[in-house]
C-alpha cells in the first residue's frame, strides 16, 4: 500500500528543472521564439532610445545654458547712496561663509588711467578700466588665460598687470614675451607696469574684456587703493540661487543692506528649469504601444505553442506531471521569451542612444531607470502574456490531449 502511494506521488520539479523545460521549448521553435522576442526587443529599444536621446540632448542643452551663467550673481554698491560705490572690505569673507556659495571673486575700480606709453595723452584711457583683482577671481567668473599667466601671490605685490581681451587689443599688446629683455609694459598713472598675461574673451562679462587687472597689494601701495571692493562675482548652487540672493544684502553690509545691489539670476536659469521639467509624453506613448504589441506577440506565440503541443502536454500529464508543473513550464517559457527580448532591446536601445549622441557630439546619457524599467516591463509582459496560455495548458485533460495527437 505504501509502495503504491509512493509510486503515485508526483515528482517534484525544482525551479532549475522548470527553467530547463522552458528553455527547451524555446530552442525547439527558434524562429518563432526569435520573432516573438524581437517584438519585445523593439518595444524596449524604442523606450530606451526615446528616453536616452532626448536625455542626451537635454544634457547638452543644460551644458549650454549653464555656460550662460545660470549660477552667477554680481554684488555692487548702490551708486546713488554711496558716491564712491564701494562695498565693505570684509564683505568677501562674509560671502564665502554662505553655505551654498561655491566661488567668490572681487574687483575694485582704482579710478586710474592706463596708457600705451608715457607719450600718450593722460586723459585718454581708451575706454579701459584699471581694476584691482583678487587672486581667485578667474574661477568665479569662468575666465581663462590666453597668453601668459594670471596674477600670483608674488606678482600681485609688484607692478605687473593682466589685460582683458579688448584691453590688450586697444593697447596694442598681442602676446606676452617669455624673455625678460623683451617685456611689454603699459603705464598706469605715472608708473610702468609689466604685462604678464592676457585673458581670453569672457562672453558673459564684457566689462572684464575692457579691464586691466593689477594685484590687490600693489594697488594699495602704488594706486592709493583703500582695500574696499567695487564688485563681487560669486557662483552658488543653482537650486539655492534665489535663497543666496535674498541673504546677500544683509551678509555684505549688515549695517546698511539697502546700499547693496544684487543682480537677478540669469534668464537662462528659468529656461533651464523649464527644460528640466519638460518631457515628451508622445515618445513614452509610442514606446508603450510598441511594448504592448510585443506582449501580444508573446501571448500569441504561447497560445499557438499550447495548441501545437497538446500531445506533449497530455503525455506529461499521463506520466504524472501536475497542473502546477505544466502551468509553471509555460509561464516560465513565456517569461524567458520576454526577458530575452528585454535584454536584446536594452542593448539595442543603449547602442542607438550612444551612436546618436556621439554623432551629434552630445553627452551620452542612457538613463539607468529607463533600462531597469524596460527589463521590468519585459518581465511583466512575459508573465501577463503567459498566464492564459499556461492555465489553458494545465486545464487540458490527459485523455483529450493525447487523443488530439
Amino acid at each position: 500500500m505504501n509502495r503504491a502511494a509512493t509510486a503515485a506521488r508526483p515528482i517534484r520539479l525544482s525551479a532549475l528543472d522548470l527553467v530547463s523545460l522552458g528553455w527547451f521549448g524555446l530552442r525547439a521553435r527558434r524562429a518563432r521564439a526569435a520573432l516573438s522576442a524581437l517584438g519585445i526587443a523593439i518595444g524596449i529599444a524604442t523606450m530606451i532610445t526615446v528616453i536616452g536621446i532626448p536625455a542626451s540632448s537635454q544634457a547638452q542643452l543644460m551644458r549650454e545654458l549653464s555656460a550662460l551663467g545660470t549660477n552667477m550673481l554680481q554684488v555692487t554698491a548702490v551708486p546713488d547712496r554711496q558716491p564712491e560705490a564701494r562695498l565693505p572690505a570684509e564683505s568677501v569673507g562674509m560671502v564665502r561663509r554662505i553655505g551654498a556659495v561655491t566661488r567668490v571673486g572681487a574687483v575694485a575700480n582704482t579710478h586710474t588711467s592706463v596708457r600705451r606709453s608715457d607719450r600718450a595723452d593722460p586723459a585718454d584711457s581708451s575706454g579701459l578700466t584699471v581694476l584691482a583683482g583678487e587672486l581667485d577671481l578667474l574661477p568665479a567668473i569662468d575666465a581663462h588665460i590666453s597668453h601668459g599667466q594670471w596674477l600670483t601671490e608674488t606678482t600681485a605685490r609688484f607692478p605687473t598687470v593682466v589685460l582683458g581681451a579688448v584691453a590688450a587689443s586697444r593697447l596694442g599688446v598681442t602676446g606676452v614675451p617669455s624673455g625678460e629683455d623683451d617685456s611689454r609694459q603699459v603705464m598706469i598713472g605715472d608708473r610702468w607696469f609689466t604685462v604678464v598675461g592676457i585673458l581670453a574673451t569672457v562672453p558673459l562679462l564684457p566689462e572684464i574684456d575692457r579691464s586691466v587687472f593689477v594685484g590687490w597689494p600693489v594697488a594699495r601701495s602704488e594706486l592709493a587703493f583703500d582695500g574696499r571692493p567695487t564688485v563681487l562675482y560669486l557662483q552658488a548652487a543653482e537650486p539655492a540661487i534665489e535663497d543666496v540672493r535674498a541673504v546677500l544684502p544683509e551678509t555684505v553690509n549688515p549695517a546698511q543692506p539697502a546700499d547693496v545691489l544684487v543682480s537677478r539670476p540669469s534668464e537662462a536659469l528659468i529656461a533651464k528649469r523649464a527644460t528640466e521639467t519638460a518631457f515628451s509624453a508622445l515618445f513614452l506613448a509610442l514606446a508603450a504601444v510598441a511594448l504592448l504589441v510585443g506582449g501580444i506577440g508573446v501571448a500569441n506565440t504561447m497560445v499557438i505553442s499550447v495548441l501545437e503541443r497538446r500531445t506533449e502536454i497530455g503525455l506529461r500529464r499521463a506520466l504524472g506531471a501536475t497542473k502546477g508543473q505544466i502551468r509553471g513550464q509555460f509561464l516560465i517559457e513565456s517569461t524567458m521569451l520576454a526577458l530575452l527580448g528585454g535584454v536584446t532591446g536594452s542593448l539595442l536601445g543603449s547602442a542607438a542612444t550612444v551612436a546618436w549622441a556621439a554623432g551629434h557630439r552630445w553627452p551620452v546619457v542612457v538613463p539607468v531607470s529607463a533600462t531597469l524599467a524596460g527589463l521590468g516591463g519585459a518581465l511583466l509582459v512575459g508573465v501577463v502574456a503567459g498566464v492564459y496560455p499556461s492555465m489553458r495548458a494545465a486545464a487540458l485533460p490527459p485523455t483529450e490531449a493525447l487523443g488530439s495527437g
